[in-house]
């Protein structure tokens, strides 16, 4: 078993959820995408051609529990919901950098919540996400040279 797999079943246990094949093969699917987020419905069609008669709830609700225990990010781009895997479970609080053409996501280590927090003294804050937008270094290199 990969070891991220085997980290996130650990989770998994010490949040109390029953390792069932089905979560395990959900992890083994969103642990092939750690670096670039994919729609749902793609992690929901690769689940339901292992386990044909798994409901979509059962997909979206166990995506949900994941993202809530920090095993799984999630976005909404054009309407649509998209998860990766969690980059790193050990810290939850990051940004990323996002390439528009193939996907693929960096994580920012800089986190600009004490600029904003400098701008309102007397708000609280209850949560934020930071993201990027823009070309990789590869599609970059590949657009200045067309």
């Amino acid at each position: 078993m990969d070891a991220k797999v085997a980290q996130a079943i650990e989770i998994l246990q010490q949040n109390h959820f029953k390792i069932t094949k089905q979560r395990q093969t959900l992890i083994e699917i969103m642990s092939q995408h750690e670096n670039n987020y994919v729609d749902v419905t793609q992690v929901d069609s690769q689940m339901r051609a292992n386990y044909p008669k798994m409901s979509h709830n059962t997909v979206y609700r166990n995506l949900k529990e994941f993202e809530q225990i920090g095993l799984v990010e999630q976005i909404i781009k054009d309407e649509h919901a998209q998860v990766k895997y969690q980059c790193d479970v050990t810290q939850q609080h990051h940004h990323h950098f996002i390439c528009t053409n193939c996907g693929k996501v960096e994580e920012v280590e800089m986190c600009p919540l004490d600029f904003f927090e400098r701008q309102l003294p007397d708000y609280e804050i209850s949560g934020h996400r930071f993201e990027l937008y823009g070309l990789c270094a590869d599609c970059a290199k590949k657009a200045h040279t067309v």
